[in-house]
């Protein structure tokens, strides 16, 4: 329950509070509505997930099966972790670098509203 591997409460947490790490190092400030250069395929995968989540909440509200929005926000943090191994973020070059800050913050964001409707509240560092 408490491991950090696995689909478990605290590795969400942790992959929230490792995008919020990111975020702080960065010291870039986002220009919202900027369109995102996605190309590589982790970045893709990432992105195709990330606009699965409306589908998802509607399916848990007819179906009343949390465990869905779990299995969902777990494979986020999965497709995270392979976008974060796979693509340099601050390393990267300054148009690639500020796209994949978004896709970071979107990512932050997705998760923090989904623990916050499972009752988790999310952690600015662990």
């Amino acid at each position: 329950m408490l491991s950090l591997q696995g689909n478990t409460a605290p590795y969400l947490l942790y992959a929230y509070v490792r995008i919020q790490g990111i975020g702080r190092k960065s010291d870039v400030a986002i220009e919202r509505g900027q369109p995102l250069q996605i190309k590589h395929p982790a970045e893709i995968i990432l992105a195709k997930h990330l606009l699965q989540f409306v589908e998802v909440i509607e399916t848990v509200a007819e179906d009343l099966m949390p465990s869905r929005l779990c299995q969902y926000l777990f494979e986020l943090s999965q497709k995270f972790n392979q976008f974060y191994d796979q693509c340099p973020i601050l390393q990267a070059a300054e148009t690639d670098r500020n796209s994949r800050l978004s896709l970071c913050e979107i990512t932050a964001n997705t998760l923090k509203i989904g623990l916050n409707l499972l009752g988790i509240n999310v952690l600015e560092k662990m």
